[in-house]
């Protein structure tokens, strides 16, 4: 049994284990929908984060126009638990994977993205065979040099050959992350689209950093954050969101002590990851903030206790903040619902592993 579910307190729960607060998940998915909505934006959450339809369907009935979902495996575990309205920014490419997502696509509403003709005639191909209409997006590069045509000719050029394919209805401009560049890029497109009578109806930005500028970027009809529901430390070092603001932590126990100054936890790089994320450490020890996690083996996590004045014994237990909730979530079978103290629920982290 990976989860003790008979256990009704934290301190019975085995560790490692990954715990979400469930007042504090609540409030997280709160605040954002009521910025987004405030400054008319459409929230549209990427469940990449948490990967757990229950979440999806708390961040929907909270207010979001549907999710997001970085691929098809990702999209048909959500469809299957009820989600409606799904978004892949992602390249589709392969007759498998095509017919999988015309599948997808006479159940529920889904968009998807191209930066790429030939990527938008598989689409084409795909709808055309299945007689079905696919809204996609023109991915376009803000500037993290990632997937995404360069330049306003190119997307507005990609805009038109989408828009004359069958099957296919040019949907709008996609980009990650929503950055200063947006606004001048799709201001351009859309003066090059005009003569073509296309009509930019959605510009879709994301990033949980950009989140709470998304205002700022007048042109940005919807907004894709993952990572606002959980938090992480590196959410925490840019100010993203405060220490009490994350949701997410995880419970590991002390297993050695070989010298005074070193510690040994049972939380190694297939609990916390391996993403350093720029931080000094892969993880924040809340009873020993100064406590430094210098190393990671595959099932131990090697602590300097040399700045911290109290050192724990052998045996005790630790509430870590991981620097990556995103990578974290991908790792763990279960997530564990608490609320002060005690645990609510157990979730299935359905869409873990769900890569294709």
């Amino acid at each position: 049994m990976p989860v003790n579910e008979t256990a009704r307190e934290i301190d019975q729960l085995e560790t490692p284990v990954a715990i979400v607060d469930l007042d504090v998940l609540e409030a997280n998915i709160a605040r954002l929908q009521r910025f987004l909505d405030r400054h008319g934006i459409a929230n549209r959450p990427h469940i990449k984060t948490h990967k757990i339809p229950q979440i999806a369907h708390m961040q929907v009935e909270a207010g979001a126009v549907g999710i997001t979902c970085q691929k098809l495996s990702e999209a048909e575990v959500m469809a299957d638990a009820g989600i409606g309205d799904i978004f892949i920014p992602y390249n589709i490419i392969g007759p498998r994977k095509l017919d999988r997502l015309v599948s997808l696509a006479r159940r529920i509403s889904i968009r998807v993205t191209a930066d790429s003709a030939f990527t938008a005639q598989g689409l084409s191909a795909a709808a055309r065979g299945a007689r079905l209409e696919l809204p996609v997006l023109v991915e376009f590069d803000s500037g993290l040099d990632r997937c995404g045509v360069r330049s306003p000719a190119e997307a507005a050029d990609l805009a038109r050959t989408i828009a004359r394919l069958p099957g296919l209805r040019f949907a709008g401009l996609m980009t990650y992350p929503s950055s200063e560049t947006v606004g001048p890029f799709v201001r351009e497109v859309r003066r090059l689209l005009q003569p073509a009578g296309l009509d930019v109806e959605c510009v879709s930005g994301g990033g949980s950093p950009a989140a709470w500028r998304a205002h700022h970027y007048p042109e940005v009809t919807e907004h894709r954050a993952g990572m606002y529901v959980y938090g992480d430390r590196h959410g925490i070092h840019h100010e993203v969101m405060a220490l009490e603001e994350c949701a997410l932590k995880i419970i590991a126990t002390v297993v050695s002590r070989p010298t005074g100054e070193r510690g040994v936890l049972d939380a190694g790089s297939k609990t916390l990851s391996s993403d350093l994320m720029g931080l000094e450490g892969h993880g924040l020890i809340l009873e020993y903030p100064k406590a430094v996690i210098y190393q990671l083996s595959e099932e131990h996590g090697h602590v300097d206790f040399s700045a911290c004045a109290q050192r724990p014994q052998i045996g005790e237990r630790v509430s870590l903040i991981p620097n990556h909730g995103c990578a974290v979530g991908n790792l763990f079978n279960h997530m564990v619902g608490v609320r002060r103290g005690r645990v609510e629920v157990v979730w299935p982290v359905a869409a873990r592993g769900a890569l294709q």
